[in-house]
């Protein structure tokens, strides 16, 4: 059976969002391929693109975005005070932080998993080798006890020395404070890009958790929530159609994803040309991921989990019909 909606869903986060002119979208204080401001002002990263291709759908100006740079720790509050109406800032998803506040988690950004950042002479391959030495850690993440629960296990233990931004956990790490740096392994990458000399790093090859990096929003404004969360799967279902679709006929398969999502518009408060918006600003989950992540970014981080489940990841498309 087919449930037809004939008025647009009543929703008082896109009236707010729409009667401001712009979406406040809370990113990290600043991490390479993920959220980092520019020397020119402009925010770039996997979660900024995440956010403009909200704000295109929902406003329809993909730059019309409040950027609220935040500490690791107060990430979700903004959420919770009503100063924000979306968090992407590397926040990783657990039933903690769900049940934790009048927060939801509307889908995974990005698959990850903590790792280690190391210097290149220090002669550690795995992280067992950290036994007993200090490792950087941003205050208000998961890694304080992932690196206790991992370690534990197996009899061992670290240090953890915990720093309040990105900025100062990578100084405390750089000056030698730290042997290592812990952080999602995505994140890591960005971090080691923006060292003086990078090759003198390197990430170890290990991941000690399992990080489902994702997007949240209030808990009170269910149709809000909707939106957002079909706005990430439309960027996997386009990416979807595309290899669906073959060589030479990505436009053609963009067109169409735009034209099935594009009708349940209404529904979601949106007009109809809302999906084909939201593909111009961002193109595909792939174009996303390769242009903040990817090659294409300098850092080169593989897609692996990120990946379609077509090509054995985890990123699997809803049907858009």
């Amino acid at each position: 059976m087919t449930l037809a909606t004939e008025a647009p869903a009543t929703t008082p986060t896109l009236d707010a969002v729409r009667g401001r002119g712009a979406l406040r979208a809370v990113v990290s204080r600043g991490i390479r391929g993920l959220s980092l401001r520019g020397a020119d002002g402009r925010w770039t990263g996997l979660d900024t693109d995440i956010a403009r291709a909200v704000a295109a759908a929902a406003v329809g100006d993909p730059e019309a975005v409040e950027w609220l740079p935040s500490d690791p720790a107060d990430r979700l509050e903004p959420l919770s005070a009503g100063t924000a109406e979306l968090t992407v800032a590397n926040v990783t998803w657990t039933m903690g932080r769900d049940t934790g506040g009048p927060v939801l988690f509307t889908g995974v950004t990005c698959y990850d998993g903590e790792g280690f950042l190391v210097r290149d002479d220090s002669g550690i391959e795995h992280p067992e080798q950290l036994d007993g030495h200090r490792v950087a850690v941003q205050s208000g993440t998961t890694s304080a006890a992932n690196l206790a629960a991992w370690y534990g296990s197996r009899g061992l233990s670290v240090t953890p020395v915990e720093f309040p931004t990105p900025a100062a956990t990578l100084a405390g790490y750089a000056s030698g404070a730290c042997t290592a740096y812990v952080l999602d392994r995505t994140a890591l990458a960005g971090e080691r890009a923006s060292l003086p000399d990078p090759q003198a790093h390197r990430i170890l090859g290990t991941a000690i958790s399992r990080e489902p990096m994702a997007a949240a929003v209030r808990a009170d404004d269910p149709h809000w929530f909707r939106l957002v969360r079909w706005v990430q799967n439309l960027l996997v279902a386009a990416e979807y159609q595309v290899d669906e679709a073959g060589p030479g006929r990505r436009e053609e398969a963009l067109a169409e994803a735009a034209l099935l999502a594009g009708r349940h518009g209404p529904a979601l408060g949106l007009d109809t040309a809302w999906a084909a918006r939201v593909l111009a600003a961002t193109g595909t989950y792939a174009d996303v991921y390769e242009r903040n992540l990817g090659a294409a970014s300098g850092l080169g981080v593989p897609r692996g989990l990120n990946e379609l489940w077509t090509r054995g990841g985890l990123h699997y498309a809803v049907p858009l019909h």
